[in-house]
């Protein structure tokens, strides 16, 4: 392998902890047989789902993401009451399921960790938010700008699924994640490459129609389930399955790296079938590709954050190894990354 690094201006910038968080409650398949017509079986075969967790009443995304947030610094070694003391700069959350339209979700999750004089905002990007955060996250620390900026990836889908639309309520799932971005020390190769693409066409195939200035929140969008989650499933998987192998692809084949040299690739966790396909286009090694769909869903946003601490908690991630993060989302959106894991 002949790895080729990108060069940067500034400095290189690198994750230097990681912290996740999903609420107890779980829906089981077998739960979701009471709901609609749909069973077990058909789940797992056509997702790989076997169950997800929901948010409770009465909390929101910026909860899970403070929970992720505080477990991401405590293992960088920041305490909960001296994290304003070590200078988080920035903090950045990606997610399509804000507790509210404003304040941004940065904007609570900064003030229940106490992250005194940081500054930050919100990213919607779909399934893609983490990754596209985690750029830009990545972005003002090489610039210089920044020494440590968190970023958060969560949603609560739950919240926005019909369950009474079989086709949709199997996917979703409630979960956080959350990195923190330092610069990397002499040695440390960190952040090497990314590829990220939107294809605004796609928009019709995967939306939330009500809530927006479009159209305002009232009885009459209510009663048409305009704030429930609407998919085009099979434009949907099909796009999926080809721009995930095409932005994986070009990032490899820049970087002068082949799937088989990979140590590790995490996906986002969107559906069994579009992993494996995305895999087999790579010549990944089953083995190095990250799965943790069935006791998920499909977090968006916390998938792949999720997916980084089932790879530790699996010997399958690693510092030195060679990473490739890919994800796509409603937009639609596209994003793939190649890092060394530093921690």
């Amino acid at each position: 392998m002949s790895l080729i690094v990108r060069p940067i201006v500034g400095r290189r910038a690198k994750i230097s902890a990681l912290g996740t968080y999903v609420p107890p409650d779980v829906i089981t398949n077998k739960d979701l047989e009471k709901l609609v017509d749909t069973n077990d079986q058909w789940i797992v075969e056509r997702t790989g789902i076997r169950e997800r967790h929901k948010l409770a009443k009465g909390l929101g995304v910026s909860d899970m993401c403070t929970e992720a947030a505080k477990k991401c610094l405590a293992a960088r070694g920041i305490e909960p009451d001296k994290i304003g003391e070590f200078g988080v700069e920035a903090i950045l959350v990606g997610t399509v399921t804000p507790d509210m339209m404003y304040p941004a979700t940065a904007c609570l999750v900064q003030n229940k960790i106490g992250a005194k004089g940081a500054w930050g905002f919100d990213v919607s990007a779909g399934c893609s938010g983490f990754v596209f955060a985690l750029q830009a996250g990545v972005a003002l620390v090489e610039s210089g700008a920044h020494a440590k900026v968190l970023v958060c990836g969560g949603d609560a889908n739950t919240r926005m699924t019909d369950y009474t639309d079989r086709a949709t309520c199997v996917l979703f799932g409630d979960g956080a994640g959350a990195v923190l971005i330092e610069p990397a020390e002499e040695g440390e190769t960190g952040f090497i490459d990314y590829v990220h693409e939107v294809d605004g066409s796609g928009g019709v195939s995967l939306y939330m129609p009500g809530g927006g200035s479009l159209n305002p929140s009232t009885h009459e969008t209510v009663d048409k389930k305009m704030h429930y989650i609407h998919q085009d499933g099979q434009a949907v998987y099909k796009f999926a399955v080809r721009k995930m192998a095409e932005v994986t692809t070009k990032v490899l084949e820049r970087n002068g790296v082949s799937g088989a040299e990979l140590d590790c690739f995490i996906p986002h966790q969107a559906n069994l079938r579009i992993i494996k396909a995305t895999a087999d286009r790579l010549g990944m090694d089953p083995e190095r590709v990250i799965v943790n769909i069935e006791k998920y869903g499909n977090t968006s946003s916390g998938s792949i954050p999720l997916a980084m601490e089932t790879a530790i908690g699996q010997g399958k991630l690693k510092k030195g190894d060679l990473v490739l993060l890919a994800a796509v989302g409603a937009g639609f959106t596209v994003g793939a990354a190649l890092l060394r894991w530093e921690i």
